[in-house]
Formats: structure tokens, C-alpha cells, sequence
């Protein structure tokens, strides 16, 4: 058994005597296998494990900043863990484990959750006042005011949503901070043509372009954050 470690952006390429019938388990990091061909492979997160043998795999990959680390695995090593022999069994037809980091999951979760409730709460506080300050939220295409639940109640959908988008690139991409931004981004700004378009007085047009705004300054950075974070 032994380990190896790749630092930010490093490659390794797997020497096929060397690593004869190995086993390999993320224990620091992210790491994205290199396919025989040159396509690149799926990125394993801490915990996933994967045979070399048979699976295509020229090389070992960090697609991070941050230094990540692997345990091999060999026919000779003696008392491997517990937790290996496990995902041995449990590994698909292409000899990979793709578990993502169980606590990454749950500590984006719950970010995604206190923000979204932060969301909820800053919208409606936002909606409020500007009623006061003579928004009517009135539609003319509906003709009936958008109600102060109406706006929590959308703001919490979003909100799910996004953090949705951020659990499945946390899960599947390589730079999920990024790609996380790229999306989101372009979506709030197209978010806010429908206000412009509705038709609505001057005051509720303001009101409502602000009300995009609000939500999205709180999740998308605060999402953006925790996708970077490299602990739980």
C-alpha cells in the first residue's frame, strides 16, 4: 500500500507492470482519470475508489488548485481497509466508484438550505418596503398585485434550484465553482427581462428587477464559496 500524492494540476501517468491489478482510493482532494485515449474521465472525489486494471486509465489527474491524494491498493498489500473491500464489491461494470465525499454533499446542502431561508426572508423584507414606499406589484396583464407570500414562495423554488445545480456539478464537473458561475449568472440576468416586458409601472418594475437581484447576491456567492471549499 502506498500513496501517492498530485499537486495542483499535476499528471501521473499509470505504468502498467507497476500498477498491475491496483486498486486506488481518493483520500485528499479530487482526481480525474485520464482515458486510454486521451478523453478525459470522470472525476472521483475523497472516498471514491477505482481499478486500473481493464478500465482504460493512462493517467491520474488534479483538476484543482490543492494537492490531492490517492491510496494504492495492491494484490500484495496486506490488510487493506474494510472500506475498500466494500467499494470493490460494489464498483460498476467499468471498474469505477463514483462516491462523492458524503460530508462535501451534506455541507453543500445545508449551506444551500440557510441561504435559501436567508433568501426567503431578505426578499420579502425587500418587497415589504417597497410596497410601503408605493410599489403596488400590480401586473396589468393579470391585473392583481403579486402578494408578499408570492415573492417567498418563489425566492425559497429558486433557491432549491440552484443549489440543485450546484450539487450536480459538485458531483460531476471538475471546476463546479466555475461552471457554477457561468450558469447562474446568465440565468439571473435573463430572470430579469420578464419584469422589463410585464408592462408595470415605473415603481414596480424597479422593485421587481431589485428583487431578483437580492436573492441571487445571496446564493450565488455563498454557493460559489462553498463549491470551492475543499473540506467539509
Amino acid at each position: 500500500m502506498r500513496t501517492v500524492a498530485l499537486r495542483g494540476g499535476a499528471r501521473v501517468a499509470v505504468d502498467a507492470t507497476e500498477w498491475r491489478d491496483a486498486f486506488g482510493v481518493v483520500t485528499h482532494g479530487r482526481v480525474q482519470l485520464e482515458l486510454r485515449n486521451g478523453d478525459p474521465g470522470p472525476v472521483l472525489g475523497p472516498d471514491a475508489g477505482f481499478w486500473l486494471r481493464g478500465t482504460g486509465v493512462r493517467a491520474l489527474r488534479n483538476p484543482d488548485r490543492h494537492t490531492a491524494k490517492v491510496r494504492i491498493v495492491t494484490r500484495h498489500s496486506t490488510n487493506p481497509d474494510a472500506s475498500h473491500r466494500s467499494m470493490e464489491h460494489n464498483m460498476n461494470d467499468t471498474g469505477i466508484v463514483t462516491a462523492p465525499s458524503t460530508h462535501r454533499m451534506r455541507g453543500l446542502a445545508t449551506t444551500g438550505l440557510i441561504a435559501t431561508l436567508a433568501a426567503m426572508a431578505a426578499t420579502t423584507l425587500a418587497a415589504a418596503l417597497a410596497q410601503a414606499a408605493g410599489a403596488n406589484f400590480e401586473i396589468p396583464d393579470g391585473g392583481e398585485s403579486i402578494p408578499l407570500p408570492g415573492f417567498a414562495v418563489v425566492t425559497g423554488f429558486f433557491s432549491i434550484v440552484g443549489t440543485v445545480i450546484a450539487a450536480v456539478l459538485l458531483r460531476w464537473s471538475a471546476r463546479p465553482a466555475t461552471r457554477f458561475l457561468w450558469t447562474t449568472v446568465p440565468l439571473t440576468a435573463i430572470s430579469l427581462i420578464p419584469p422589463v416586458i410585464s408592462g408595470a409601472n415605473t415603481a414596480t418594475t424597479t422593485a421587481l428587477l431589485a428583487l431578483h437581484l437580492i436573492p441571487a447576491t445571496i446564493m450565488i456567492p455563498t454557493l460559489t464559496r462553498r463549491l470551492r471549499t475543499r473540506t467539509p
